[in-house]
């Protein structure tokens, strides 16, 4: 999918007889194969923890775990991307600071739930990039819930599962998120966003035309949310709905938001200005969809960067020169930080047509400013998890 093959070859996962094969020669057992996706986010940004809207869509990134009893009360868990295996006793789950606790902390939430999860030994690749802002813990917190529901002959609709693997990341991991990542990564329909009402938890599917291409590229920047930034944020956002007596800061229309500042402290209102507006954004962003109108989705896109530049203040200035590159460049249509911010990916909409010449003329720019070739690729949007057939 990306042009910059030589520095950035796509990631693929193995095909599936290969990697139950693999699977069989290092734990003996024939497995069942899972996985869940990735996820942009097309606009709508620190707004699913406040009950607003979000238009996100899982992508052609995934997270894959191959699964089997093993008749113990213990997951050997294997995950080809850190190199190393842990092992997880089922009756004494505790955080450990590291990748594993994204798998920990779904097992014992399905626990605390009553699903009987047997031993397990699970096997984890993924070409979801790590840090980017695309959801690679909810790809893989997806995932685990999966297949440990199905190794103990169970399932749940796509709203439990996704609030389920929010409950881990939350509680067991540390990362006070929101719903829209788990959700986009259960619920993500083929060939469309989702208009994602975060307060009442339902979905609309939006239809992405057929001109519109997205592009992610990354500023090099990693991010780690769980460190307390965005922790903050999410707490202006609850003390300002707090002050306004909210019970979600969403609720506030844009028409009472200039009476409304004036009684917030200064951190607080820019966080509650953002809020209000992003979900006006994406309104905007549903209808300019509908009408196949990406210049006006692109203009979009743009406000949604500055504000949260500015209000949410969770960019950085590499991120903010990486947007800028893009949407200066021919084809595109608007460009924005992707994801919790403070580095990570940005997501550019263009023209189908120019998208891979947009991507490669955005790599070449910003990589003399980087010193390499950022990882940069196209994505489309696909269905949410599910087991996969061997």
């Amino acid at each position: 999918m990306t042009t910059d093959t030589t520095e950035h070859p796509e990631p693929i996962l193995a095909p599936p007889d290969e990697a139950a094969r693999a699977f069989r020669a290092r734990f003996g057992a024939t497995p069942r194969l899972f996985q869940a996706p990735g996820r942009i986010n097309i606009i709508g940004e620190h707004t699913d923890y406040c009950g607003g809207l979000a238009m996100p869509a899982a992508i052609d990134r995934w997270c894959r775990i191959a699964a089997a009893a093993n008749g113990t009360r213990r997951l050997t868990v294997a995950a080809e991307g850190f190199g190393e295996a842990v092992d997880l006793d089922l009756d004494a789950l505790t955080p450990r600071g590291a990748w594993s606790d994204y798998v920990a902390g779904v097992a014992k939430v399905l626990m605390d739930a009553g699903v009987a999860i047997p031993g397990a030994d699970l096997k984890i690749e993924s070409t979801v990039p790590i840090g980017a802002g695309v959801s690679s813990s909810a790809a893989i917190e997806v995932a685990t819930a999966h297949a440990l529901l199905a190794l103990a002959g169970r399932s749940a609709d796509g709203l439990t599962i996704a609030r389920w693997c929010q409950t881990a990341e939350n509680d067991f991991v540390g990362m006070p998120c929101g719903i829209m990542d788990q959700y986009a990564s259960e619920n993500g329909v083929g060939g469309a966003a989702l208009v994602l009402d975060c307060a009442r938890l339902t979905s609309t599917p939006a239809p992405l035309p057929e001109s519109a291409s997205f592009l992610l590229v990354d500023s090099g920047v990693r991010h780690a949310h769980v460190d307390g930034a965005y922790r903050d944020r999410r707490a202006d956002c609850e003390a300002a709905a707090k002050i306004l007596g909210l019970g979600l800061l969403a609720e506030l229309p844009v028409s009472a938001l200039d009476a409304a500042l004036p009684r917030l402290p200064p951190g607080p209102a820019k966080r509650c200005r953002h809020v209000v507006t992003e979900t006006a954004r994406v309104r905007r962003a549903a209808d300019a969809l509908a009408r196949g109108d990406l210049a006006a989705l692109g203009v979009l896109i743009d406000q949604s960067h500055a504000s949260l530049r500015d209000d949410m203040e969770v960019s950085v200035p590499e991120v903010d020169r990486l947007a800028q590159i893009a949407r200066e460049t021919p084809g595109v249509f608007g460009a924005r930080m992707v994801g919790g911010g403070f580095g990570g990916c940005i997501i550019a909409l263009a023209d189908r047509e120019r998208a891979a010449v947009a991507q490669a003329a955005i790599s070449e720019s910003y990589g003399a400013i980087l010193g390499k070739a950022p990882a940069a690729f196209v994505c489309r949007a696909v269905a949410g998890a599910g087991e996969v057939t061997l």
